[in-house]
């Protein structure tokens, strides 16, 4: 019988030369510790979880505030345009509190100021437009008796406009749209409500903001955040006050061409368009133009098609001589960089992005060029676009050794397998067969 132990299982027997054969595995399947679950896994797989929990938390804040974000972005850009004034008004004994009310409180009257003559000549012109509508509808419908041989009335289309089906939906659809409307206007005037408040604090608190952001960095990095924020400075408010003054050129020449042509309201039309084309890029000038040339449309349709002409003739001016000079030390970078920036910004953050993306291009270059190392430019006819001489005929010259080494017959023309006038290929060939 053979021996077993404690347990009742079979005891092992050490063979001749002393050792102990291998256990066999346990019946049942069981591979031991071995095959158990490492005691890392489970926290990985809770880690893993947690991760995508969080993550998908943060992309829904996200999403969710994105709307703040991007009041806080345009308030951040507004307290970098108002920071020089404020700091000179501060820099004199102001305290800078009192100092950025005043800033936003002129800033304020100007705009409402605009806003209040703007309103009254669109609400005069539409007044005006709706008492002569009559006549307008007496004038279309003499043209269209006299020309198509009809017998319309004023009385009829009236009564077939008050009684047809798609004006009572327009009614009813335009009522239920009020609350919209409503809604509308109260959260864009939260809007800006919100934004002046940051940008307002941003102004103010300007310093403090400045040593809490470079109280958590090292002293080499506080530098170049102070450097990045003074070029946003400069690159913001110098963007931002030459459009002003090249507003108020635009503005001063469409009220004179305006006035000449006896357009009503052309002060207020003067600035409409040079606000308007100066704070929208690129295609500010034509949608500021559409104002004047529908008001003068009312006067006579010739006068439209002056104001187009002018507003072309004066987009070209200003693009090609008068921008280049005031913005040549404020915002110097290529209009094709500035346009493609500003469709890279409308694409972001639409109207927002297109404000903004010129003075943050600018900023960004401005940051960068103080680390890119840049060399003397050699005294080289190309660089200015002239082409060498004899330029053209080397290229021939490449051209006829070329078809002469690969003409049937031969693999030369007589010169060596290459037109001696081409010397330099030629040498630079030998040169390296001889040392090969």
């Amino acid at each position: 019988m053979a021996p077993t132990d404690e347990t009742g299982q079979p005891a092992q027997q050490a063979t001749a030369n002393g050792t102990t054969p291998p256990t066999r595995p346990p019946a049942g399947g069981d591979a031991g510790p071995a095959a158990r679950m490492p005691r890392w896994l489970p926290r990985a797989m809770v880690l893993a979880l947690a991760l995508i929990a969080a993550f998908q938390l943060g992309s829904w804040a996200f999403h969710q505030l994105t709307g703040l974000l991007i009041n806080i972005l345009i308030a951040f850009f507004l307290a970098l345009a108002v920071e020089p004034a404020v700091s000179w008004m501060s820099a004199r004994g102001m305290r800078r509190g009192l100092a950025t009310f005043l800033v936003f409180l002129g800033l304020l009257i100007v705009s409402a100021g605009f806003v209040t003559l703007l309103g009254s000549m669109l609400a005069g012109q539409i007044t005006k437009m709706i008492e002569s509508f009559p006549s307008y509808l007496d004038s279309v419908i003499h043209w269209i008796n006299s020309t198509f041989h009809t017998d319309l009335k004023r009385l009829d289309i009236q009564q077939g406009l008050l009684h047809s089906d798609w004006l009572k939906k327009y009614a009813q659809n335009s009522a239920a749209g009020v609350l919209d409307v409503s809604a509308q206007v109260l959260g864009g005037l939260f809007q800006l409500l919100t934004i002046g408040l940051f940008s307002f604090y941003f102004a103010a608190d300007g310093p403090r903001l400045r040593r809490g952001i470079c109280s958590v960095l090292p002293p080499a990095r506080q530098a170049e955040v102070l450097r990045a924020w003074e070029i946003a400075v400069d690159k913001t408010g110098g963007y931002l006050y030459s459009r002003g003054l090249m507003a108020l050129i635009s503005a001063v020449a469409h009220y004179v061409m305006l006035q000449a042509l006896g357009i009503p309201y052309a002060p207020v039309l003067g600035m409409w368009v040079g606000v308007v084309s100066q704070f929208i890029p690129t295609i500010g000038t034509y949608l500021a133009g559409a104002l004047p040339m529908l008001i003068a449309f009312t006067v006579n349709p010739l006068y439209a098609v002056w104001v187009l002409i002018f507003v072309v003739v004066y987009q070209q001016f200003e693009n090609y001589m008068l921008q280049p000079k005031l913005t040549s030390k404020t915002v110097d970078i290529h209009p094709a960089v500035a346009f493609g920036s500003v469709i890279a910004g409308t694409a972001l953050l639409g109207a927002v992005g297109a404000l903004i993306a010129i003075p943050a291009v600018a900023t960004l270059q401005a940051f960068l060029g103080a680390y890119v190392k840049r060399y003397a430019v050699t005294d080289d006819p190309r660089v200015h676009g002239h082409r060498t001489r004899g330029a053209g005929a080397g290229a021939l010259t490449r051209a006829r050794g070329l078809w002469g080494r690969t003409r049937p017959g031969g693999a030369d023309d007589g010169n060596g397998g290459s037109d001696g006038s081409d010397g330099s290929d030629g040498g630079t060939s030998g040169t390296g067969a001889s040392s090969t």
